[in-house]
């Protein structure tokens, strides 16, 4: 199977090197591997170099996270699949890749697969459980007969590391432009709707975790919130997160107190900041665009909106 790679990039940072090197080492050999880059003034670039990589240039202002993942797909679509990777997600072993391609092959009802991320060498304590507790080691494949066990777990998955069948890509519309975030979980739900199925291959891992401040987890459920609120098919097929928020919470609380007790006044805090984010993002509708824009992870999506 022909597969093509993309990876939209800004200023990677210190991981990019190793993020290149764990490409470098895939056993699955790519037919291309597409930067998606939105103006780097850093060595993005340059680290590429000599690689063969193709490189599809666009202004920062109008990176979006769907839309540009789209161009690329239509501009790069001479494949069988599509992976996609973050700049920050270091593929952890060299069959990560090949483990996808074989899904697809075993699994000819699979529109996308995604892998399991890993917390980063030396990831703190609730960095970590963040991973652990949303990537289980076990595989399981997903269709729309799971809704009623998993509810909105059943289209939870990740584009820092996930992979598209091109029939069903296209047939859903791909990634749709314009949201603020989650274009990996819209287009997973409407894979399901079309009676694909979706599989998360606990054998394909990549290292890839955030450790966010508590203003930023703020932000960043705000802006989840503000997701949810504008894709009303989500809860109304899938049911609502706030009974998935009450069991990650449980598991944290249980993790700190086995793994670092003094992790516990930043768990509280962050769990009430990710609550009162969700909460206000379900509702921007009723506050002004400065002052959404002032509360969100993302702001370029507002300033589209202001201006």
């Amino acid at each position: 199977m022909k597969v093509n790679l993309f990876i939209p990039t800004l200023n990677a940072g210190h991981l990019w090197k190793a993020v290149i090197e764990a490409i470098d080492q895939q056993t699955y050999r790519l037919s291309k591997v597409i930067i998606v880059d939105s103006g780097s003034t850093d060595e993005t670039l340059s680290a590429i170099e000599g690689k063969g990589y193709e490189v599809m240039s666009l202004d920062k202002k109008d990176f979006d996270h769907g839309g540009t993942r789209m161009l690329a797909a239509e501009k790069y679509q001479d494949a069988d699949i599509f992976i996609f990777l973050t700049q920050d997600a270091i593929l952890a072993t060299t069959q990560a890749i090949e483990n996808m391609v074989n899904a697809f092959e075993t699994h000819p009802r699979y529109g996308m697969v995604y892998g399991r991320q890993l917390p980063h060498m030396g990831a703190k304590t609730l960095e970590a459980h963040a991973r652990l507790f949303n990537y289980p080691d076990l595989s399981r494949t997903k269709s729309l007969a799971d809704a009623p066990e998993l509810g909105i777990k059943t289209i939870s998955c990740s584009n820092s590391f996930a992979a598209y069948r091109k029939e069903a890509f296209f047939e859903v519309g791909g990634f749709p432009s314009g949201v603020i975030l989650g274009e990996d979980v819209l287009i997973a739900g409407k894979m399901l709707l079309n009676g694909w199925e979706m599989g998360y291959l606990g054998e394909s891992n990549v290292y890839h975790s955030h450790d966010y401040t508590v203003k930023e987890e703020f932000k960043r459920y705000f802006d989840i919130g503000v997701f949810h609120a504008g894709s009303p098919w989500i809860f109304e097929n899938f049911g609502r997160a706030e009974s998935e928020g009450l069991k990650y919470l449980k598991s944290e609380f249980n993790y700190v107190l086995k793994n670092n007790l003094k992790a516990l006044p930043k768990s509280i805090a962050t769990i009430f900041a990710k609550y009162l984010g969700y909460k206000i993002g379900l509702n921007n509708n009723k506050l002004s665009l400065t002052l959404n824009r002032s509360m969100s992870m993302h702001k370029a999506y507002w300033d589209r909106k202001i201006t």
